[in-house]
């Protein structure tokens, strides 16, 4: 079969090279894709993935089995709706089954609905309201901009100074909402889910490291690192999760006729009450997809195949007691800015491309999340160790990377 992945990062190449190593699958397309895809035989197909009708008309010419979403600005944009319109498999929500990630509001209207523990909190589409709750709450409290943000949007605010300037930036946007949360304490995990029909598929949990800088400083950023699974977590902690989060969600948003088929992100935090929702995402996360698909046995393309046709699907993954950690290498100036057109080095490691162009047959820096590493070990330690000595070798000159990625976690 042939199959079409959507973007164009770090994320979209995991997904499109965990395809092409199924032997059912004959051609992998990335649209647009990146340079750096290439080199794992990925054909990238110069496409907008907000570029629908082009998407469909290339899906069709080339007899796409199946086509993979990744970003949520397609899926928001109702890229899945336009697909299933023209009798085209596609996995990923609808538009209207997206807003568990295109609106905070949404998301926990949705959630207090069918009982999905999760943070208090309010919404507010006037500033001078919402300072006045922020007044009233005091800090620590949490700031998030109702819509898509690309992993950025949520500000952790210490002090009252900061979540009012938090505040200030969201109200510059016309129309804008803001949904203000207690500030959770625990230990934060990421499970994803493979969803269809109401049937959920588990995958490993993951962690991933928000912030730019070693020691969780710096500003928010859509992630420097993840490992997975991750082993202070207990079992018992995922299945509370899935029975008391995930599968209410799932079964929730059928009765609010949006059903939800694709990858349902739940970001979670262990915490004295127990597990608590952070958010939601509808789609895979990035870099957390880079080492979960990594632990995956079984056929993904095969998978994805047979749940789109209704059928059981076989999911299995590693079960060897270790852990896949990645170290993502960002440019100077991420996540505010970033340099463009810096050499990459030959990593000698799986690499995962996502801000890269060609030029003169060299990859070249092009955006703010470079690219990723990964390695795996017996445990954090061990992946830690084979990773960090060999990422601090290269020539990364111009790029940063934290250097303790699952470093608390040992």
């Amino acid at each position: 079969m042939k199959i079409l992945v959507v973007g164009s990062g770090g994320r979209e190449h995991a997904i499109a090279k965990k395809f092409s190593e199924s032997p059912l699958v004959e051609r992998v397309f990335v649209a647009p894709g990146n340079a750096g895809m290439k080199r794992d035989k990925l054909e990238v197909v110069n496409i907008s993935e907000l570029n629908i009708s082009e998407l469909i008309k290339f899906a069709k010419d080339n007899e796409i089995a199946f086509t993979f979403v990744g970003p949520e600005t397609a899926l928001m944009n109702g890229i899945v709706d336009a697909f299933e319109v023209e009798n085209l498999k596609i996995f990923g929500p609808r538009q209207k089954a997206a807003m568990i990630e295109g609106s905070k509001d949404f998301a926990k209207k949705i959630m207090t609905k069918y009982g999905v523990p999760t943070a208090d909190y309010a919404t507010f589409e006037n500033l001078d309201a919402a300072l006045a709750y922020v007044q009233e709450k005091g800090a620590p409290i949490v700031i998030k901009a109702d819509d898509l943000a690309a992993g950025k949007g949520v500000t952790v605010a210490l002090d009252e100074e900061t979540a009012v300037d938090a505040l200030r930036a969201v109200f510059e946007t016309a129309e804008a909402k803001v949904v203000i949360e207690e500030c959770l304490v625990g230990e934060e995990f990421s499970l994803f889910c493979l969803v269809h029909e109401g049937r959920v598929y588990p995958m490993p949990i993951a962690q991933d490291h928000k912030r730019a800088f070693d020691g969780d400083l710096g500003p928010n950023t859509g992630g420097m690192g993840a490992y997975a699974p991750v082993p202070q977590i207990p079992e018992s902690v995922v299945i509370e999760a899935l029975e008391k989060v995930v599968k209410p969600v799932v079964a929730g948003l059928q009765r609010e006729n949006c059903s939800f088929t694709g990858v349902l992100y739940a970001g979670l935090m262990l915490t004295k009450e127990g597990v608590k929702t952070i958010e939601f995402n509808a789609r895979f996360g990035d870099p957390e997809t880079q080492v979960v698909l990594e632990r995956m046995t079984s056929d993904f393309a095969l998978a994805i195949d047979d749940i789109l046709a209704e059928r059981e699907p076989v999911i299995t993954w590693c079960e060897d007691g270790g852990v896949t950690l990645g170290v993502v290498v960002a440019s100077d100036g991420y996540p505010a800015g970033s340099t463009k057109g810096l050499p990459l080095p030959e990593t000698g490691m799986t690499t995962y491309y996502a801000g890269v162009a060609e030029k003169d047959g060299q990859l070249v820096s092009n955006g703010g999340r470079v690219y990723m590493v990964t390695e795996s070990g017996g445990n954090v330690s061990a992946a830690q160790q084979t990773l960090y000595e060999k990422l601090d070798k290269l020539d990364n000159t111009g790029m940063f990377y934290r250097h303790d990625i699952g470093g608390k976690r040992v």
